[in-house]
């Protein structure tokens, strides 16, 4: 549709172009254009005895023309803006789905401030820097194409010698200030991603920034991206604005220089106003196509470094789950087994997991204990699927996960990590996370909360569920925060329920009420937990001790409970 407008707003000029001979012409010789073979037509419609009375409908029409054109010109600038940026919203939502739907080695190993900044900032500069000037480019050479096989047909000398200075100059300075604009591309791409790092870092951590004063570290590194950004913008926006200005000053030499020497010859007394007035309108016509041509030009080159990291995160492949994420689910009805698991990070690093093999039947309440870094954390992570195994095998009910089922075994898992994410709304939206509130099961939201020993604090709150707990749960105590996990493992049904250190921040009575409730969810649920406190074991049926070697041992929570005391 934008291509078809494209060609009618070129026609348009066309007409316009035309149309500014004869207007111009019955201005100055009525008697010689009502005379023309080519009025005879119009003559004859408005039945007009008189040449005087041909000025009126000339007119008419060519206002008409300039107004058509105009407007065609207006309808094509607000739909090549409204395509450019729906194609951008198109873009940053893709880049987001594709980002979250990307392994957690993948999310670990990169900077989030790169992937945040690209998202939204670089598709924000790409959509006004890459796909509105190509829209423009295009539709700026369709009309320009237009105008000057017009002004050929009227005088091809003048306008091959008017295009030829024309198209010199923007190449010259297109040849000139390429390497700026790619400068200023490298310094708003890597700069406007430390803008957004130095955001996140400085509010992340806005409690320790509070009490160690280094609020002006993080306003110095903010203002030193932020202002070489502006710079580089200020320096591309003056590059593609600033051949315009000399470009309407050869523009008016040349219409000064052409009536100077039409004005020698006196055989065409009667055409010298029409053909200056249609060089005249051409040229305020092409000068503007020209620049806009030009800008588009240096604009892409200005953002090429921003949009070679969108194309980046658009290239991000998505799993091959997508289409069917929930329609598949692989069933847990018999154990898992592990099966001779090694793990590093990297090639050349250690093992962190050396040989490990352990089953886990189903309904197990099985506890992992070690010293920091003896891979509790790494070996739960591969129970969970975000990490994937350097060797061995990961089967469940004697099915071999790999990357094309792991999905759907990771929608049998419900995790509660030491520190619960929260988003900034109420507690009820909390606990049932990822749900539309017009589909939580409230019935079901207070029955968990009882078993997380969470509801007589949420009862006695003035808005109860619908209480906001603020940004990353700031409202509330970590003990709270902790029990809010705990409710929303629960309240997603789980057939696992995995406890990463949940409990560290209750008190014993707490933890104690809370882990007879885990203890208490029956034999369909498979209970794992990470915890430096023994008495957070004590419903164990089975407890693992992982080495600093990468190994495992089964031992009982007596023996734990011995070796801890002595």
């Amino acid at each position: 549709m934008i291509v078809l407008l494209m060609i009618m707003s070129s026609i348009s000029e066309v007409i316009s172009m035309g149309s500014i001979i004869p207007f111009l012409g019955v201005i100055a010789s009525p008697d010689l254009v009502y005379n023309h073979e080519l009025m005879k037509p119009i003559v004859k419609i408005f039945d007009l005895s008189y040449s005087h009375e041909i000025i009126l409908p000339i007119t008419i029409i060519f206002i008409t023309a300039v107004v058509l054109s105009n407007s065609l010109r207006l309808l094509l600038t607000y739909s090549v803006l409204r395509l450019s940026y729906a194609i951008g919203a198109d873009m940053s939502i893709d880049m987001y789905r594709r980002t979250l739907y990307q392994a957690y080695s993948v999310h670990v190993s990169r900077n989030s401030s790169e992937v945040i900044n690209g998202i939204i900032n670089k598709t924000t500069l790409v959509t006004g820097g890459v796909i509105t000037p190509i829209l423009y480019l295009v539709s700026s050479t369709i009309i320009l194409i237009g105008i000057l096989t017009t002004l050929f047909f009227i005088d091809p000398i003048i306008t091959l010698i008017s295009m030829g200075i024309f198209g010199i100059f923007y190449v010259l300075v297109s040849i000139y200030v390429k390497k700026n604009l790619a400068n200023n591309s490298k310094v708003i791409a890597e700069n406007s991603t430390q803008m957004v790092k130095s955001l996140q870092e400085g509010l992340g951590a806005i409690r320790d920034v509070l009490l160690d004063g280094s609020q002006e570290f993080y306003c110095k590194l903010y203002k030193n991206a932020d202002i070489s950004v502006r710079r580089a913008s200020v320096d591309n926006s003056f590059i593609s604005v600033s051949p315009r200005y000399a470009m309407e000053a050869i523009g008016v030499s040349l219409i000064a220089v052409l009536a100077y020497i039409m004005s020698g010859d006196s055989n065409d007394d009667e055409m010298i106003i029409p053909v200056l007035g249609v060089f005249a309108m051409g040229a305020q016509r092409l000068l503007p196509l020209l620049q806009q041509i030009y800008a588009s030009v240096s604009t892409l080159r200005g953002t090429r470094s921003s949009f070679k990291d969108v194309i980046k995160l658009l290239k991000q492949p998505l799993p091959v789950y997508f289409d069917n994420a929930i329609k598949n689910k692989l069933e847990f009805t018999d154990s898992i087994k592990l099966e001779n698991i090694y793990f590093r990070y990297a090639k050349g690093t250690p093992f962190i997991i050396s040989g490990i093999d352990l089953t886990i039947s189903k309904g197990d309440i099985v506890g992992f204990v070690g010293k920091t870094g003896s891979g509790k954390s790494t070996l739960i992570d591969i129970i969970m699927g975000l990490l994937t195994a350097t060797s061995g095998k990961f089967l469940v009910d004697g099915l071999e996960l790999t990357k094309e089922n792991m999905h759907y075994w990771q929608s049998n898992i419900a995790h509660v990590p030491q520190s619960i994410y929260l988003s900034d709304s109420s507690i009820l939206e909390n606990i049932a996370f990822g749900v539309l509130k017009k589909d939580i099961d409230i019935k079901k939201a207070i029955s968990v909360a009882k078993k997380a020993n969470l509801f007589n604090f949420i009862n006695n709150l003035p808005n109860g569920f619908e209480t906001i707990v603020g940004e990353q749960g700031v409202q509330l105590s970590g003990g709270q925060k902790q029990r809010i996990g705990i409710a929303r493992a629960l309240y997603k049904k789980s057939k696992i329920i995995i406890f990463d250190e949940a409990t560290s921040a209750l008190d014993s009575d707490t933890e104690e009420s809370v882990m007879k409730e885990v203890g208490n969810l029956g034999s369909e649920i498979t209970v794992l937990i990470i915890a430096h406190r023994i008495s957070t074991l004590s419903t164990c049926n089975k407890i693992i001790e992982l080495s600093n070697d990468g190994t495992l041992k089964q031992i009982s929570y007596e023996n734990l409970q011995n070796k801890r005391n002595k």
